[in-house]
């Protein structure tokens, strides 16, 4: 089961977190608490706390073009990798570490332990639309057993509104492929079968 947040020693009376929005993800373990949404910002910020698991996989090593992002870990030992391709680094309790936009990432548990960090985005609209819909997604049971969804054109409309690009992929072939799939799913109107989770 998760960790409680008495366990975790975070106070739920923090400035950010007066209302906090909690959702779990059913297939890879790890869940997300929305401490201040897009929506109070006018989608120029965001704060989330995370909960994962041990051994949670995290996200691949990849970059955003225009969105600023700031770990800083709660609890627990997150593994980064932050630049290049194996440059990782352990973040400890209390430790930050910001990824400009262009800059590659990636983050993962390794540990044996629940690690909590939070992220801070700028701007944050179209990354807080992807974090929710992998989330319900996963809830409703429409992805694969990593927790990316099922349906490629979902896929596409999540990681174009996400700014995320590949490391490994020419960013030209991304951006190609990904606007042809997002304009298919213009034409079958697919963007419907994600506004529950936005809204």
């Amino acid at each position: 089961m998760f960790p409680k947040h008495k366990e975790l020693g975070i106070e739920m009376s923090t400035p950010e977190a007066t209302n906090p929005e909690t959702i779990v993800n059913p297939v890879t373990g790890d869940r997300m608490t929305f401490l201040h949404n897009a929506q109070e910002s006018q989608g120029n910020y965001a704060k989330i706390r995370f909960d994962l698991p041990p051994g949670a996989k995290g996200s691949p090593l990849h970059y955003h073009t225009t969105m600023h992002e700031t770990f800083t870990v709660l609890e627990g030992c997150l593994d980064m990798e932050v630049g290049e391709k194996g440059n990782w680094r352990k973040l400890q309790p209390g430790e930050s570490i910001q990824v400009l936009a262009g800059m590659h990432h990636s983050f993962c548990n390794n540990s044996q332990d629940w690690v909590t960090f939070t992220t801070e985005n700028r701007p944050a609209t179209g990354f807080e639309k992807f974090i929710r819909g992998l989330y319900g997604l996963a809830i409703d049971n429409k992805v694969n057993p990593e927790g990316m969804p099922k349906n490629l054109l979902q896929l596409a409309i999540l990681l174009k509104l996400a700014d995320t690009i590949p490391v490994g992929i020419p960013p030209f072939v991304f951006h190609l492929l990904i606007n042809s799939l997002v304009g298919m799913a213009q034409i079958f109107d697919v963007e419907r079968s994600l506004l529950k989770y936005w809204q």
